[in-house]
């Protein structure tokens, strides 16, 4: 018989080892996104419907580029842990790893996208 307490027995991060690091960084990246979603529609609903040449002129500002990236990368990171989570929950087998390599490359493919879509607009 073990003598340990809960929090001893949680420190083992369950059977799967990563559902507590999974859950921090949900919270984290919610937490960031609580900040950011208001922030990235007050920058970008001001700009909204503008012709071309005052979006790239609005988007070579820092404060709304940044915004929008720092948008764009946590809300597309939260998405990854939240499918990944859901997959692991749910399927089975190689499907199971195939599904998450797929999602996980989605995930940073949209991510180099969307970046590299904001930085030719910025620049």
């Amino acid at each position: 018989m073990r003598y340990l307490t809960d929090r001893k027995r949680a420190a083992g991060l369950g059977s799967a080892k990563t559902g507590t690091e999974h859950h921090w960084h949900m919270q984290v990246s919610a937490v960031g996104l609580a900040i950011l979603i208001p922030l990235f529609l007050f920058t970008f609903g001001g700009i909204l419907g503008a012709p071309y040449e005052e979006v790239v002129a609005y988007y070579a500002r820092p404060f709304p580029a940044i915004v929008a990236g720092l948008t764009l990368l946590v809300g597309l990171y939260h998405f990854k842990n939240g499918a990944q989570m859901m997959i692991e929950d749910y399927v089975h087998g190689f499907a199971r790893k195939a599904a998450i390599i797929a999602t996980v490359c989605f995930s940073y493919g949209l991510m180099a996208t969307g970046l590299y879509a904001l930085i030719k607009l910025a620049l």
